[in-house]
């Protein structure tokens, strides 16, 4: 079984997440994690599991990701291509189990979900979705990862392959 964890990260917040994910997944799966800017494709996967960061309530764009180049420095190539702009490209998807996720800053009843608004794409790609969309927290726009977010992404990407591999086998 091969899965595929594609990312966008601005300040490697989202990367850390991601890569923390596919730790949980490898008990089930043979795991490739890519950067989206790379446009990695999404063939001969079982699953897939794409995430990014949550800029002005939802999925960057090329203003967002300009105005958090404007904020600190960025990773090379992070404001080139997003996850909005893979989503797009990318082909249809029937049947392919999948799951997104995000990083937002850590404040109360701060709205708005990258993950969510991914997990929707994936859906209108025909993907089929295992598992509702996570949120993993920030301290800050730059970061880091809030206490204990790198353990629950690879909690959650061990209970996702769990739920991806049962269904697969239904």
């Amino acid at each position: 079984m091969k899965a595929l964890v594609i990312y966008e990260s601005m300040y490697g917040n989202t990367e850390k997440v991601a890569r923390a994910i596919a730790d949980g997944l490898r008990d089930g799966y043979e795991v490739t994690v890519a950067d989206v800017a790379t446009m990695p494709r999404a063939f001969g996967v079982d699953l897939l599991v794409a995430g990014g960061p949550t800029h002005a309530f939802g999925m960057t764009r090329p203003s967002t990701r300009e105005q958090a180049r404007q904020q600190g420095e960025v990773r090379p190539g992070a404001v080139d291509a997003g996850l909005r702009e893979w989503l797009v490209c990318a082909p249809t998807l029937g049947g392919v189990a999948a799951a997104a996720f995000d990083t937002k800053v850590d404040k109360p009843f701060l709205p708005g979900s990258a993950g969510r608004r991914a997990q929707r794409q994936l859906r209108r790609l025909g993907c089929r979705i295992v598992r509702p969309a996570q949120s993993f927290l920030v301290t800050g726009t730059a970061g880091p990862l809030a206490p204990d977010e790198e353990q629950r992404a690879r909690h959650w990407g061990a209970e996702l392959a769990a739920t991806a591999l049962q269904l697969h086998k239904v």
